[in-house]
């Protein structure tokens, strides 16, 4: 029987770690010392090289990453702009106004406000209005520029360990995550698009951290960490928002306090997974379609249930949310549903708009 990883999402961030760089030699019978010598050597300066470029990471960019308090969660977050804004993820701020914020160097407890969040996509933007002086600007690197293998580090505050650092390397990238497998609506539900996945630690309060490589940029934000449903956590499997989408939402939180354009795709609506007397899922229903919108326009309404899109068979709004996070807005799909007051399949093509906050 085949395994289902789920994933959790984490107010909280990575165990550090001691990460010991180590060369080895090796001689055959009959080599020269001044050859065994030179390999040694050489050996000897990788190491240390290497060695001094995570200490420089860490050095440079964990002050940029700040501890999180709400009135019931710990988590991370990482300096945006010298005006006291900072990135950290949706879930951490949840349904906060204000929250706690204590630089990774310590110092005081400074107030910052929240000023917007995208749920769908897990991430938010918090403003320090007094005391932004005290905080250091991160570098945010191009997330394009990342390849699978490149060793990272991931910073935050896991488990309420202030100034934490665990290290490993990408293991994928394009990855697609939902971490909201029950109901929520197209525009609610998180699920993460383009994440990368990386074996660097990340637990509970690593959310909202840096994910750094070894140029001293932030390349992502960490904020998964993968479950088995049976033997819970998986190690080595992590994942984070890349720093492309990451600073992209930012900007707009911070010019609107919402998102008008994602660039993922979205049927305009709120949904609930609809299930059959018997408690089998069976379709995604729509709670309100925004005036307008995507499903409005293909004529779709509150109580529709939605059985099929563009070919796949639409059980819960898991799959919804899913699927969507493959497509782009503006692409023309077909959609069947079923209408409260008849039996029917109803067959539509919709237009796909921009999922919005």
């Amino acid at each position: 029987m085949g395994a289902r990883a789920g994933v959790a999402l984490l107010a909280a961030p990575v165990l550090a770690v001691t990460v010991a760089a180590c060369g080895s030699s090796t001689s055959g019978g009959n080599s020269g010392s001044g050859s065994s010598s030179n390999s040694g050597s050489s050996t000897t300066e990788a190491a240390s090289g290497l060695q001094q470029q995570y200490e420089d990471a860490v050095t440079t960019v964990l002050p940029s990453v700040v501890q999180i308090f709400t009135s019931d969660a710990t988590g991370s977050g990482v300096v945006y702009d010298s005006k006291g804004d900072i990135i950290t993820n949706a879930h951490v701020v949840g349904d906060e106004s204000t929250v706690q914020v204590v630089p990774a160097t310590g110092g005081d407890t400074l107030t910052a406000r929240v000023l917007g969040k995208f749920p769908a996509g897990d991430l938010a933007v918090i403003r320090v209005e007094s005391g932004a002086g005290k905080l250091k600007v991160a570098k945010f690197g191009d997330s394009d520029d990342v390849r699978a293998g490149q060793i990272v580090l991931a910073m935050g505050n896991p488990l309420g360990l202030t100034g934490s650092v665990s290290q490993g390397i990408v293991s994928a990238l394009g990855r697609t995550v939902n971490a909201s497998s029950s109901a929520g609506g197209d525009g609610s539900a998180t699920t993460i698009t383009d994440a990368i996945q990386t074996t660097a630690a990340i637990n509970g309060g690593n959310s909202g951290g840096a994910l750094v490589n070894l140029s001293d940029q932030v390349i992502g934000i960490p904020t998964a960490a993968a479950r088995d449903p049976e033997a819970g956590a998986a190690p080595g499997i992590g994942f984070a928002i890349a720093s492309n989408t990451a600073t992209d939402i930012a900007k707009q939180l911070i010019d609107t306090g919402r998102v008008t354009s994602s660039g993922r795709a979205s049927l305009n609506i709120t949904a609930t997974t609809v299930a059959t007397q018997q408690g089998e899922e069976a379709g995604v229903g729509i709670i309100t379609a925004t005036a307008g919108g995507a499903a409005a326009k293909a004529g779709l309404q509150a109580g529709d249930i939605i059985v099929d899109l563009g070919g796949q068979q639409m059980t819960n709004v898991a799959t919804l949310n899913a699927l969507l996070a493959t497509l782009k807005p503006g692409q023309k799909v077909q959609v069947k549903y079923l209408r409260s007051d008849s039996s029917t399949v109803n067959t539509s093509t919709v237009t796909l708009g921009d999922l919005s906050s």
